[in-house]
């Protein structure tokens, strides 16, 4: 009877593996199918891809759109402003996000408790974009690219994350033995909870850098034309092409239209391809990092 029971409890645990194998393919599949299909009508002919021609693969394959995409002289100027701004932004504001979690895990910091009420209380009250813009120009930021970061440079919930993550999976033990062997506090911070913490530090990052990588509109606000980063300069491509469908010289209605389109899909693609590269480098920091954070110890 303990035989049939364990086989049957065998028979169970394969038939669930089975089950959740099967869900995971399939939301991979949802989530990852619309990227494709936007990779293969970037490289198809737009009139084939709205007639349900392009399902998996690419029909008419041209590179057209890559072409006028890449002819664009303000791409490059625009992809190093994004490096840079991404680089520097997320330099900026994980320093930031350490320096204010650190203090705050700590139980025995003067005022801790009023101090995390008033960056909670940030989260959801603000001033608006105008007295914002205000601050920024009466602070002299404007065409600077700190105004990019400064404004928002303390990001509250990666700090309650990073907190957290002190609290609960840096042993206090430790931090106290550090103490009585001498260390004072940036000591502790340097040589224990910087190294003990690099699993969070990469979910900061990324976190970060997806959000410095994608920000178009505050530089929109802020820069002038000359410091546009990536996604600005493609978004300025796409308008100028919609535009331009009634101006294109030697080109029909329809062909306009159909490099308008080209353009379109292939730009979305090259928005898209930094962070697809980077995230694989780090996903084994990120998958760690959460866990790590889920549970106390």
């Amino acid at each position: 009877m303990e035989k049939n029971m364990n086989k049957s409890h065998g028979l169970s645990d394969k038939a669930s593996d089975i089950i959740l194998v099967t869900l995971c393919i399939l939301i991979l599949l949802i989530v990852a199918y619309p990227l494709y299909y936007v990779l293969v009508a970037s490289v198809s002919d737009p009139y084939d891809v709205y007639g349900g021609k392009t399902f998996l693969l690419p029909s008419q394959f041209t590179l057209e759109g890559y072409e006028a995409v890449f002819a664009n002289k303000d791409l490059f100027r625009g992809l190093g402003c994004s490096v840079l701004y991404t680089v520097v932004g997320t330099l900026f504001s994980v320093v930031m996000i350490y320096l204010v979690a650190f203090p705050l895990s700590r139980k025995n910091m003067p005022g801790r408790t009023a101090i995390s009420i008033f960056f909670i209380i940030t989260m959801y009250f603000g001033g608006g974009l105008i007295p914002t813009y205000l601050v920024v120009r009466d602070t002299g930021l404007l065409n600077n690219m700190w105004a990019l970061f400064l404004p928002g440079g303390v990001a509250v919930g990666n700090v309650i994350i990073v907190r957290n993550f002190f609290e609960h999976n840096i042993p206090h033990e430790l931090m106290e033995a550090a103490a009585i062997d001498g260390a004072d506090d940036f000591t502790t911070f340097f040589r224990i909870v910087i190294p003990l913490s690099r699993p969070i530090m990469a979910v900061m990052v990324v976190f970060s850098m997806v959000a410095f990588w994608n920000d178009w509109f505050t530089a929109l606000i802020y820069l002038r034309k000359e410091q546009y980063p990536f996604p600005l300069v493609l978004r300025g491509i796409l308008i100028t092409t919609e535009a331009m469908k009634d101006m294109w010289s030697g080109m029909s209605y329809a062909e306009a239209n159909r490099m308008a389109e080209l353009v379109k899909f292939a730009a979305m693609i090259v928005a898209a391809v930094p962070m697809l590269v980077i995230y694989p480098f780090v996903q084994k920091y990120f998958e760690q990092g959460f866990m790590t954070g889920a549970v106390k110890g």
